[in-house]
């Protein structure tokens, strides 16, 4: 294996080689050398993982902890205030993500239920009614619109509060919150704010489903004694972020994607049966979690490297999603692809929990969308659409699209 490769200090973040592509930096890291080491800014000596085999082997390893409190939290990029942090942050209860087993296997068993591929499918109807009321929505505006303000992020923010029993009117809360939290340089005592919003007004809500419950997924963890008010907090932190953030920003980027790709969208539009295929490859091909992290918790073996105990690893989805000894001609948007093998909903016992539905929400989106606006179009020319490369799950910030009514 090549060790001739430039050892990163911190993270490539900028889209050089187009909206949808990985950094060239990242790709070409792969190429040389798909387990490196990288420095981070400050200072230490941690790792980047590239390649597919070695991201799909490493999320199959619990021995890459996902648990924070091990060591000192160490990003790739600067953040002000980071460097003031001398001690492990301790473990949030309920936050299942940054947990390992048995921990991690105790909270989430407590939510296979709700999301069994059985019940996504009970769902799947009411789901696509709300798509098409918010479609109904758009079609009474006026272009130009934001495509995200006015439907990729109204349809997954609707959906989630709905199954979670978190009331759609104190949206703008939760959304303009967790939009602080995402921001990868956002000041720590900033971030630690928004974090205490959210949890301030989710400590309510939950209180308020133990002493009440409804028929919705909160009001089920309510009811289980064994969860303490804290443990709730957190689940409800993490379902509520992970279910409107990703899915919004696949709506949004996966139409700035499709319209930027006219020969694909015209055959998606005149063969909708194609589109649970085109929603994997999207899936793929745009990888909007395209960061995560792991901790060694011991010397591992990865890719031909010794990973030494202490390291922080970061894990691009992106960059293996892409990797041409898995996919071929991979930087090409296929929908035609078997591209169920990417590991956009991660792998290994953290696989999304939530995977089917956020399937179900994007055939709903792009399938109503696609039918509803044949004539859809960016309002702007491409390259001014302002990319979220400043926040921790990938998309657009806004995308100004317009249409020419149809009778």
């Amino acid at each position: 294996m090549s060790q001739t490769a430039p050892i990163p200090h911190g993270l490539p973040m900028e889209r050089d080689a187009g909206p949808f592509d990985p950094p060239r930096q990242i790709t070409r890291l792969r190429e040389a050398r798909p387990v490196s080491p990288m420095v981070f800014p400050d200072g230490h000596e941690g790792w980047l993982v590239t390649g597919y085999d070695a991201v799909r082997q490493l999320m199959a390893d619990t021995r890459f902890s996902s648990r924070q409190d091990l060591g000192l939290l160490h990003v790739p990029f600067e953040v002000p205030g980071m460097s003031e942090i001398t001690e492990p942050s301790p473990q949030v209860p309920g936050l299942f993500i940054s947990m390992d087993p048995p921990d991690h296997t105790r909270l989430r068993r407590k939510l296979t239920g709700a999301f069994t591929v059985r019940r996504m499918k009970q769902l799947e109807e009411g789901i696509i009614g709300i798509a098409e009321r918010q479609l109904d929505e758009l079609a009474r505006l006026t272009p130009p619109v934001d495509l995200v303000k006015e439907f990729a992020l109204p349809v997954p923010s609707l959906v989630i509060c709905e199954l979670l029993g978190v009331p759609y009117a104190d949206r703008e809360n939760f959304q303009v919150n967790t939009a602080k939290f995402m921001v990868k340089d956002q000041p720590v005592d900033e971030k630690m704010a928004a974090y205490g919003a959210m949890t301030t007004y989710l400590a309510e809500l939950v209180t308020s489903k133990r002493a009440a419950p409804g028929e919705d997924i909160l009001s089920d963890l309510a009811r289980d004694e064994d969860l303490s008010i804290e443990e709730l907090i957190g689940m409800a932190f993490l379902l509520l972020l992970a279910g409107h953030e990703t899915t919004a920003n696949m709506l949004g980027l996966g139409t700035f994607a499709l319209l930027e790709h006219p020969e694909q969208l015209a055959e998606l539009r005149a063969n909708p049966e194609l589109l649970p295929g085109a929603v994997e490859e999207l899936m793929r091909y745009l990888s909007v979690v395209d960061v995560l992290y792991r901790y060694a918790a011991e010397d591992i073996e990865l890719g031909g490297e010794t990973i030494r105990e202490g390291s922080t690893v970061v894990v691009s989805m992106l960059a293996a999603n892409r990797d041409p000894r898995r996919f071929d001609n991979p930087d090409t948007l296929d929908i035609h692809r078997e591209a169920r093998g990417h590991l956009s909903f991660g792998h290994g016992i953290h696989q999304c929990l939530g995977q089917q539905l956020a399937r179900i929400e994007m055939r709903a989106g792009f399938d109503g969308l696609l039918r509803r606006f044949p004539t859809l179009k960016l309002a702007i020319p491409a390259d001014e659409v302002k990319l979220r490369t400043d926040m921790n799950i990938y998309g657009v910030h806004e995308l100004p699209v317009t249409w020419t009514e149809t009778a």
